[in-house]
């Protein structure tokens, strides 16, 4: 799908392959599962149910006072969305998951744009956690009202001895997107720069011949051109 793997990327990308239908984990009790299905299955129809933040998120604390809290996540929920061990929401601010059900061609198979990032993200979660006891550290950038608690972050891990942003990893893969304010500037302009990247090399979703992307422009891929 428009990039070469090694071995270790091979592994990556079959145990994405095995995650495309997203059953939730194992050892959760009746009540998570029944959370994580209901959110999971909203997803997968097209609607994300988690709200964005209702107040602005101080994006800017990760550069100027970054605090990082570890985390260890149950399943994930949406595109750019997990349950944590203490039933918190987690919400990526720099990335944005695909909502839309139209079919693409990922792995060899025809599924939708929504389960082609809610499998992405359940496969990066298990990648970024298995270094480090089934935990890695997120900084909060904001946290919503209301239960159940939504908070807002920016998590890490490391690979290969290099810290690694779990947004960033998410866009390059092609499996999502850079997030953008509501006046379409992107939060985070190296995400959008990592955005542009997986596009050329068609990446994931991008190696298909065209789909609608979340902020509704629809972008045309031309393998004869590109």
């Amino acid at each position: 799908m428009g990039y070469t793997v090694g071995r270790p990327g091979r592994l990556r990308y079959l145990a994405l392959a095995s995650c495309l239908t997203i059953p939730p984990a194992m050892a959760q009790d009746d009540a998570v599962s029944k959370f994580v299905s209901y959110y999971q299955n909203a997803y997968a129809q097209g609607r994300d149910l988690i709200p964005g933040p209702q107040v602005a998120l101080n994006t800017s604390s990760i550069a100027t006072k970054l605090k990082l809290e570890t985390v260890k996540p149950l399943s994930a929920l949406t595109g750019n969305a997990f349950l944590d061990s203490t039933n918190a929401v987690i919400k990526l601010a720099g990335v944005q998951g695909c909502l839309s059900t139209e079919l693409v061609q990922f792995m060899g198979k025809p599924v939708s744009c929504a389960t082609v990032s809610l499998a992405g993200l359940a496969s990066s979660l298990d990648q970024a956690k298995a270094d480090a006891g089934d935990a890695f550290p997120c900084h909060f950038v904001g946290q919503n009202p209301g239960s159940p608690t939504v908070r807002f972050a920016e998590c890490f891990f490391t690979q290969d001895n290099t810290v690694r942003s779990l947004s960033e990893v998410l866009i390059k893969r092609g499996l999502a997107f850079a997030a953008r304010d509501p006046s379409g500037k992107p939060i985070f302009p190296e995400y959008a720069r990592a955005e542009d990247q997986a596009r050329q090399a068609k990446a994931g979703i991008w190696g298909n011949a065209y789909f609608r992307h979340p902020y509704g422009e629809r972008f045309l891929t031309n393998p004869s051109t590109e």
